[in-house]
């Protein structure tokens, strides 16, 4: 299949050209610079340049593609102005492949969807949540499948973990060294599911080849990691002690992941285990953390 993939030169993306050329798909990666196009040649993509303001681009790539993988996100920091864009993307690729039964895989998070409980697949957000504000895109799946797309979300842990992170986990650390000390909020109790990146990639791909319209996957490998351990775990790499912020004192230690870290965010992933066969693989997370990459370079943020 000639798959056409946004954000194929970002973190999950590196990963999932990869999976995608292996498993004998053709790739057509959107790229807006020369540095992530030249990146997309070498790993064996073929450039496809624009951005997802370039509406024109994206519908062209859609058009010409056998199903469309959407990775490619402005980021949280850029707002509302962010999400209205990746909405316009998603609805510009969606026109292009409207009844035509081609894949059309979008990712999303986990972030609001469950309280005091594991979230489901089953689980959906609250449409006037400033979660799903800001990735309004997610909420079209349903859509998308009316319209004779075999549309599918992903919804990925809050870690992803893998070398070449530059996510949640390289900003804790950074943190760690900057303070002096590695920060868990209140107590640590609360949990974060975590995938690494390569299981995460396969999800993808198994999404693209067999997801059916409409569902929804986690991309979750451990349900819930209390960030206590993930804070002693990056302690013992940094030798510095681990100490517990007050929660009314995280913002101002952890700057604006501490909303995040204080969060539990716990996600069950056996619906898409027994919908596509999906078995995560690799290293668990506080394993990944103690095989020293993240600690390789002093300045990783």
């Amino acid at each position: 299949m000639r798959v056409f993939v946004t954000g194929g030169s970002g973190f999950i993306g590196s990963a999932l050209v990869p999976e995608l050329l292996a498993a004998g798909h053709e790739v057509t990666a959107l790229a807006r610079s020369d540095a992530p196009a030249a990146a997309l040649a070498a790993a064996g993509a073929q450039v496809h340049r624009g951005d997802l303001d370039n509406l024109s681009s994206l519908r062209a790539g859609a058009a010409d593609s056998g199903g469309v993988i959407h990775l490619a996100f402005g980021g949280f920091a850029g707002g509302p102005a962010a999400g209205q864009a990746e909405l316009r993307a998603i609805e510009t690729m969606g026109d292009a492949l409207a009844g035509s039964g081609r894949p059309f895989v979008i990712v999303s998070g986990l972030l609001g969807l469950a309280a005091g409980r594991p979230a489901t697949e089953r689980d959906t957000p609250d449409p006037a949540s400033p979660v799903a504000a800001a990735r309004p895109g997610a909420l079209l799946v349903p859509a998308l499948a009316a319209r004779g797309v075999r549309s599918s979300l992903v919804r990925l842990a809050p870690s992803v973990h893998g070398e070449g992170d530059h996510a949640f986990l390289p900003a804790l650390i950074a943190t760690a060294r900057e303070k002096g000390v590695s920060g868990y909020v209140g107590d640590g109790s609360n949990r974060w599911a975590a995938v690494h990146l390569l299981d995460a990639a396969h999800l993808f791909r198994l999404a693209l080849e067999q997801a059916p319209a409409g569902s929804t996957l986690h991309a979750v490998a451990e349900e819930g990691v209390p960030t206590r351990d993930i804070a002693e775990a990056i302690g013992r790499h940094l030798n510095l002690p681990a100490v517990s912020i007050p929660p009314q004192q995280a913002a101002g230690h952890f700057g604006p992941l501490g909303m995040v870290f204080a969060a539990d965010i716990r996600a069950s992933s056996t619906l898409t285990r027994q919908l596509v066969g999906w078995q995560p693989v690799h290293a668990r997370l506080i394993d990944d953390l103690d095989k020293g990459h993240y600690f390789d370079t002093p300045a990783a943020s």
